[in-house]
């Protein structure tokens, strides 16, 4: 009886693992070409199952092969073509989908995913459901032009855009024209958002936009034509009823034009200026006081030499006297003078006085004798 009612529970609770570890998901899921898709694998997670492995297969053209493997050691993408654009939730419990980047042409097939659990007996339990994705390209579809906030009735000088979009497998190429499609159309852009940055009235216009892609049809899409205003400012307020604010404009006018400084440069001038006349008035004021405190000394010596040249003549016995040439010494010091050194050229000067006022007395008694 005992064994009977185990059997009993297990079953049911075989049959309540079941119910809650259904995978569940699409069958079919069709991609369009350079865009991206999610093959959804999704179940309940339960605390008497752990998560053991996730493992992703592609089945093309009868040929199996393993895509994505999730175990202990981490996740790990097997082709290398798949790798950078395909990825397994992590952090999402129970959610094994597998998300496909950039599809391309040979990711068309049969995607398998394949769960296997592990209960608290060891017993393992396993799950697959198959999902087919179809990757087509997808034609652009005929473009639709949008206007800015300012409609297509604008002030001159304002700012405004026209934006082409379109439907179909990317990249999409968009070409802008000022024209009416089939006339004579001038090309103004490449791009899905033709920019006026400040509008003139030579603006003023139809416009219409074209969208390409890569398509097996390689069909060009063109749009409607619409009419762009470029109107005064004035004219616009009458016309819309409401008011409409456009960016100034400086008008330039003939004559010298005035370029202000901002303010700080200005105080840095006059700060330079100011410590360079402080600077010059300094040096000055510094040379004039060296000067005062330290005079020079010119020192000039005069030495005339008056020795008489004597001349005698034995016939008459007479004597001549011829005075010599004064010779002129000029000694300049242009070093400071000391007390000390004062004092020196002082005693120097008396006693050559002394020898000279001697010579010439004795010149003159020699000259009595005889």
């Amino acid at each position: 009886m005992e064994k009977l009612m185990w059997l009993v529970a297990l079953g049911n609770s075989f049959i309540f693992c079941n119910a809650i570890l259904e995978l569940t998901g699409t069958h079919d899921i069709e991609g369009t070409w350079k865009s991206s898709i999610t093959l959804s694998c999704v179940y309940v997670p339960s605390q008497d199952l752990v998560q053991q492995t996730v493992i992703w297969t592609l089945n093309r053209e009868q040929s199996p092969a393993t895509v994505f493997r999730r175990d202990s050691s981490g996740d790990h993408i097997m082709l290398s073509r798949y790798r950078g654009r395909l990825s397994v939730p992590k952090y999402r419990p129970g959610d094994v989908s597998l998300e496909i980047e950039k599809l391309e042409i040979p990711d068309s097939g049969h995607y398998t995913c394949k769960v296997t659990w592990r209960a608290q007996n060891n017993s393992l339990l396993t799950k697959e459901r198959t999902t087919t994705v179809k990757v087509v390209k997808v034609a652009v579809t005929k473009p639709i032009i949008t206007p800015g906030n300012l409609g297509l009735t604008v002030p001159k000088g304002a700012r405004t855009s026209l934006t082409c979009s379109a439907i179909g497998s990317p990249p999409i190429i968009y070409r802008w024209f000022k024209g009416e499609p089939g006339g004579n159309a001038v090309h103004v852009s490449n791009h899905a958002v033709l920019m006026f940055d400040y509008l003139q009235t030579s603006d003023t216009g139809r416009y219409y936009c074209e969208a390409e892609n890569r398509a097996s049809s390689q069909v060009i899409q063109q749009s409607d034509a619409v009419q762009l205003t470029v109107m005064d400012l004035i004219t616009t307020a009458l016309a819309t009823g409401s008011d409409v604010q456009i960016p100034e404009r400086k008008e330039v006018t003939a004559g010298p034009q005035r370029t202000g400084l901002p303010l700080y440069l200005i105080v840095l001038i006059v700060v330079l200026c100011v410590a360079v006349v402080f600077v010059v008035v300094t040096v000055i004021l510094c040379r004039r006081k060296t000067k005062e405190d330290h005079p020079y000394e010119v020192t000039y010596e005069n030495t005339r030499n008056d020795a008489r040249r004597q001349t005698c003549s034995g016939v008459n016995g007479k004597c001549e006297y011829e005075e010599g040439k004064p010779m002129v010494k000029n000694y300049y010091m242009t070093e400071p003078m000391k007390e000390n050194d004062y004092e020196t050229i002082s005693i120097k000067e008396n006693v050559e006085y002394k020898i000279l006022v001697n010579s010439m007395e004795s010149e003159y008694e020699v000259g009595d004798v005889q």
